[in-house]
């Protein structure tokens, strides 16, 4: 069994594992325990009701935080000609056509968001097996298949994230960055809590929204009162 150190044993004994706080009370309570060497990120845990092995309880979309990520996104964008100047324009890190499938298919993969017009769809299908495990994959549902390639570079520039449930049936997303304000963290916590309750899907039965942590990325996490969050 791995012992705490000094420092997480007092971290550990700021939180009550067995309460349940409100939001306000749990964003302070992260923010005072980030105290890692870099500027932590703020992530929080949403346990729905859903088992996504069946198609119709499937949770997944993307959510632009007003406030932002606090991290710099790489957007790598596959398109030609006018459309490929457009999303340079925007401010895209990498953009390309068959040059930039044969710079994935080596291995090196320079982007954190991956965006495709429709005509390129055929060939960046041959990624698949390479983008698809990394959750990279372009798809016009996620609004990362589209001929509006300069609007989709800014969104995922300007704090758009995308939150899919694991296998488990929970969501992990972050929100935030612990140097932001606890009214900004607040207004992502609940931007991105409105996105996935309305996403809800036909086939999710009982209760929806079961249970709902913040944690920094070195700090305890710390429960939230789903009432709370749900009466919000």
């Amino acid at each position: 069994m791995t012992k705490l150190t000094k420092k997480a044993k007092i971290m550990a004994s700021a939180v009550d594992r067995e309460k349940l706080y409100g939001v306000d009370e749990a964003i302070a309570l992260v923010k005072t325990n980030a105290t890692a060497k870099f500027d932590e990120t703020v992530e929080i845990a949403l346990n729905l009701g859903v088992d996504p092995r069946h198609a119709d309880q499937m949770v997944r979309g993307v959510v632009t935080l007003p406030k932002g990520t606090g991290k710099t996104v790489r957007v790598g964008v596959f398109a030609r000609g006018a459309k490929a100047e457009e999303a340079t324009a925007a401010g895209a890190d990498v953009v390309g056509a068959e040059d930039l499938l044969e710079i994935v298919q080596g291995g090196k993969i320079d982007f954190d968001r991956c965006i495709a017009t429709p005509d390129m769809m055929g060939l960046v299908g041959r990624l698949g097996k390479i983008l698809g495990p990394k959750g990279l994959m372009p798809n016009p549902k996620l609004g990362t298949v589209t001929m509006n390639v300069g609007e989709a570079v800014k969104a995922a520039k300007g704090g758009q994230v995308e939150y899919r449930v694991e296998k488990a049936g929970i969501i992990h997303s972050g929100i935030g960055k612990a140097s932001f304000t606890a009214e900004d963290l607040r207004a992502n916590f609940d931007a991105l809590v409105d996105a996935v309750v309305k996403a809800k899907p036909s086939g999710a039965k009982g209760k929806y929204l079961r249970k709902v942590a913040l944690s920094s990325s070195m700090g305890p996490g710390v429960k939230i009162d789903v009432a709370e969050v749900a009466a919000a």
